[in-house]
């Protein structure tokens, strides 16, 4: 598909992407081996980055081979085990690689079962053990596509998600009207993650990406040298370390922190009837966001001004402060002032 795009200055440009260019990467597959010893190996196409994907791997292989979880490997991420993976991204690595894995699971367990099904095997050692010497294939490469995926960009028809992910957030937030800091006082979460598969890697999922999305709706604000800007070099971004660009720390933690997954809801949709955490939970700490803004309309309506005001994201101390219109802020500045933002 081409599209034509204006340059600034009134050149034109001519550029081409696939008309479904998200769509060819939602596959993946699995490599697994099963050893005489009654160990695993799996190898998926998924990195792990602290997100517990390698836990719910195992997991997922464990429960189809029916063995305990310490019986199972991960190998690290290789092209040459599983090639053209899938980048893990869009919170979808569970699905794609937990589903690669159980199709290669089941394969091995469907070359297994006429020597299973003699009944003389005490343990899964054993069974691998006379499946290795029936010579059975004891290694199998599972491959998962998304079902039902596609979207036509143009004539805006399709179905370009699997399924949805839903969660619901409460906060609430103290404001110091005086100098526009702000603490969250209570965070209340609901997500609705169908059968997880790991409940407390997913809480905790949650609870990282509610306090990354509190950073987002509230404190991390770029700075770049532009017209609004003028003490910055131009195009030199000044807020590009720690000491100028502010991310969430230990007490931005709400002191109040809950977090619950909705109960008995399966999902047909992905492996074991879970849902994709990650990313979801991301957006939740727009509560954060709008819970300032009522504090700060409080504040304004001591002061007798009831109407709208503005209130940038991210409502940074300055904007905050500048919003609690007073009798300090009217000397210099009128009771609808908005901080210049640097885009």
């Amino acid at each position: 598909m081409f599209l034509t795009v204006k340059i600034v200055g009134g050149s034109e440009a001519l550029l081409w992407f696939p008309q479904n260019l998200a769509y060819p990467s939602l596959q993946n597959g699995a490599l697994v081996q099963v050893y005489t010893d009654g160990t695993v190996l799996v190898t998926h196409g998924g990195v792990e980055m602290g997100q517990g994907l390698h836990t719910k791997i195992a997991q997922v292989a464990a429960s189809s081979l029916d063995i305990p979880i310490s019986c199972v490997f991960i190998s690290e991420t290789s092209t040459d085990k599983v090639p053209n993976a899938s980048p893990t991204a869009a919170s979808a690595s569970s699905d794609l690689y937990g589903a690669a894995v159980l199709d290669a699971c089941q394969q091995i367990k469907a070359r297994m079962e006429p020597i299973a099904s003699r009944g003389n095997h005490k343990s899964f050692a054993e069974l691998a053990q006379a499946c290795y010497m029936e010579r059975v294939d004891l290694s199998a490469h599972g491959f998962y596509i998304t079902p039902d995926i596609g979207f036509d960009w143009i004539a805006g028809k399709g179905s370009p998600f699997n399924y949805f992910t839903y969660g619901a957030a409460f906060a609430e937030v103290e404001i110091d009207t005086l100098t526009g800091d702000f603490h969250t006082r209570t965070a209340d979460i609901v997500m609705d993650l169908g059968y997880s598969i790991n409940p407390a890697i997913d809480i905790g999922q949650i609870e990282g990406a509610f306090i990354q999305g509190l950073g987002w709706a509230a404190m991390e604000e770029l700075k770049w040298g532009d017209d609004n800007h003028k003490w910055i070099r131009p195009g030199h971004l000044f807020t590009c370390g720690p000491g100028s660009y502010k991310i969430p720390s230990v007490n931005d933690i709400p002191l109040s922190f809950k977090v619950s997954l909705l109960k008995g809801v399966p999902n047909p949709r992905a492996i074991h009837s879970s849902k994709a955490v990650g990313e979801p939970p991301f957006f939740l700490a727009s509560a954060v966001l709008f819970a300032i803004k009522d504090a700060t309309a409080a504040a304004r309506a001591e002061e007798g001004h009831l109407d709208w005001f503005p209130l940038d994201n991210p409502a940074t101390p300055e904007r905050i402060r500048m919003a609690c219109v007073d009798s300090i802020t009217k000397k210099f500045a009128s009771v609808y002032y908005r901080p210049k933002l640097s885009v």
